[in-house]
């Protein structure tokens, strides 16, 4: 049994890969507590003042009794009982605090043998476990809120740790935002203070250095009574004599040369990334895997790029953005964003237009040669900290001149279809929520305790989303408009397969736009494939054969095969059993309207003709205005 346990941001759990959803703050609290105490026996009357507090209820043990019953319905004999205490086993990379304190100590080992390239690697690698404040959600004033405390004090030291680490390669420009961000919420930071008094001075910014100083001496006296301790007096000291020691250290990365980006000569710098999700859950593994591949542009001085890949409305677009938003700071060259909206008609050149005008480039300034494009954004580029993030691609064509060819810039890239041909670039899968997965999303959206009033009427919202975050958030929109509708007032009415995609819409949510999108996008480079979608949605059995499909369509098998695999690339079909092929359930329910209703030419909201459906199109033009319709 493999476990995942998660106390860096909410508290979760995964057992063999598969969210788990954890009971009550209670039972969450209960988990935490023995997480924090791995393998070691807690006695049943710590572990209640660790649930409840100094003073727990009389029925705090058989309370707890409960939970831990109940906790081990998914973690079997990990859970102990020991005489009056109960022990959990893990092992050390199950739980993420211990990971974070591993790679914390690795990243100070490496500060300290004079290798900051890896300790930033590993510091990054530290911070990117967390996802919100440790134990979020659960009860205070009880003995964990220390632990919490403690794991937030080291978070704070890690995250001044890895800024020593890049000030001792150089990187004080990059660091001024972040340090000016952490001071506003921790003003009591001496360290922090120093850092920001010696990345200005390496600015060559003397006087806001010292202006600096009188600020963070204020704010001590101010909140504390007490002066400057020794660090920032001999920091300040140096600077009033310009000690030669506070420059750029031996050995630091050099400030990039080659073509000036025309930011240099007064253009912005580019911030194109679109907002963060707020509640974004799960994917922590996928993030990290991309933020991984990123992170080697800046700490392993190797071309960086990724492939982000998955069915629709499986959250491929914010993973993307996520795992962009973490590793923003360092590219502050540049963040450009471009969605192709899976359009395949787009091309090279057009991507490599819009971001050289990103970049600065005038319109007037863009060759009209494509190779020229390229030379012309590869010498824009080189050695420059430029993150792009290319969203809505469906093939390989579209953006392989933007893989990069050297240190500096950074690539990643969001679309249906894995891209193998991007020779040497990883590929990551995003694959549907857990059932415990999309209850945790949705009890973001709507409130656990809306939730908790009907289970079964939970359940089964979430197993018509099927694990996809995009209906979840749609219903979670339309569940949350109308607090007063009960969740099964929005079941009854996906529970018609007939209607079901006209209730999974929300303002500019659709998943059958999006469906639509795809389908037409299969369409535009495999008509077979394109019209299979249809036929699989008019066939009497789920289970799709190449023989019978072929029959269908009027093509040979192995042609029907083809189509079928081109589905399964873009995620629009999945392999059942040795020879057979099915369509997952909301792509199903998409088909069977393709199907099944006359079909017409409309277009979407950008202009591209998709494959539409005259009935549907209205009803998504009149939505209803509540759940009861």
């Amino acid at each position: 049994m493999q476990l995942q346990i998660r106390l860096l941001g909410t508290v979760e759990l995964s057992v063999d890969g598969q969210s788990v959803t954890v009971g009550g703050a209670k039972q969450r609290a209960t988990l935490a507590a023995l997480a924090l105490e791995a393998n070691r026996p807690v006695p049943l009357d710590r572990l209640a003042r660790m649930v409840w507090g100094d003073f727990p209820p009389a029925s705090a043990v058989a309370n707890l009794r409960s939970h831990v019953s109940a906790l081990r319905q998914s973690l079997g004999e990990r859970i102990i009982a020991r005489s009056h205490a109960y022990e959990l086993r893990l092992a050390g990379p199950e739980l993420d605090v211990t990971e974070f304190q591993r790679l914390a100590g690795e990243g100070r080992a490496s500060l300290s043998s004079a290798d900051p390239v890896t300790a930033v690697r590993q510091l990054t690698e530290a911070l990117a476990l967390w996802r919100g404040p440790a134990g979020s959600g659960l009860p205070t004033g009880t003995a964990l809120d220390n632990r919490w405390a403690t794991l937030e004090e080291q978070r704070l030291q890690v995250f001044e740790e890895l800024t020593q680490a890049r000030l001792d390669l150089g990187e004080h420009a990059d660091l001024l935002a972040g340090l000016r961000q952490h001071l506003a919420a921790h003003p009591l930071r001496e360290r922090a203070w120093a850092q920001l008094m010696l990345a200005l001075y390496r600015c060559g910014d003397t006087p806001a250095a010292l202006t600096t100083y009188r600020d963070a001496r204020s704010v001590l006296d101010e909140q504390l009574g007490l002066e400057p301790g020794e660090e920032l007096v001999a920091l300040h000291r140096a600077m009033l004599d310009r000690a030669p020691d506070l420059t750029v250290p031996a050995g630091a990365m050099p400030a990039p040369t080659g073509e000036a980006l025309p930011v240099g000569r007064g253009a912005p710098v580019p911030r194109e990334l679109p907002a963060d999700l707020v509640n974004f859950v799960a994917r922590t593994a996928e993030v990290a895997a991309v933020v991984a591949a990123v992170v080697a542009a800046v700490t392993g001085g190797t071309p960086a790029a990724v492939v982000v890949s998955g069915p629709v409305g499986y959250g491929k677009s914010a993973l993307a953005v996520r795992a962009a938003h973490a590793v923003a700071a360092d590219f502050p060259d540049g963040q450009v964003f471009v969605d192709l909206g899976y359009r395949p008609t787009v091309g090279a050149e057009e991507v490599l237009g819009r971001v050289l005008r990103a970049l600065g480039v005038a319109p007037a300034d863009v060759p009209a040669c494509a190779d020229e494009r390229v030379g012309r954004f590869r010498s824009l580029v080189a050695d420059r900290r430029i993150l792009l993030v290319v969203d809505g691609v469906t093939q390989a064509a579209q953006v392989r001149p933007l893989v990069p060819a050297g240190p500096g810039p950074a690539l990643i890239v969001a679309g249906q279809r894995h891209l193998p041909s991007l020779d040497g670039v990883p590929q990551v899968t995003v694959d549907g929520l857990s059932p415990g997965e999309a209850r945790a999303l949705l009890a973001a959206l709507v409130g656990r305790d809306r939730l908790d009033e009907d289970p079964r009427a939970t359940a089964e919202l979430l197993r018509i989303c099927a694990g996809s975050p995009l209906a979840v958030r749609i219903v979670g929109s339309r569940l949350a408009g109308r607090p007063e509708s009960p969740v099964t007032a929005l079941v009854e009415r996906l529970r018609d397969g007939r209607h079901r995609l006209d209730w999974l819409t929300c303002d500019d949510l659709s998943v059958r736009e999006r469906l639509a999108a795809a389908c037409a996008a299969v369409r535009a480079g495999d008509e077979v494939a394109g019209r299979l979608v249809a036929v699989l949605g008019g066939a009497p059995d789920e289970l799709a054969l190449p023989d019978r499909s072929a029959a269908r369509l009027g093509v040979s098998p192995a042609r029907a095969r083809r189509a079928l695999e081109e589905l399964v690339d873009t995620h629009l079909a999945c392999r059942a059993g040795s020879d057979g092929y099915r369509l997952p359930a909301l792509v199903r329910e998409y088909a069977v309207e393709v199907a099944t209703v006359p079909r017409q030419r409309r277009h979407d909201r950008r202009g591209e003709p998709v494959l539409a459906l005259p009935v549907a199109a209205a009803r998504c033009r009149a939505q209803p205005t509540s759940i009861e319709g």
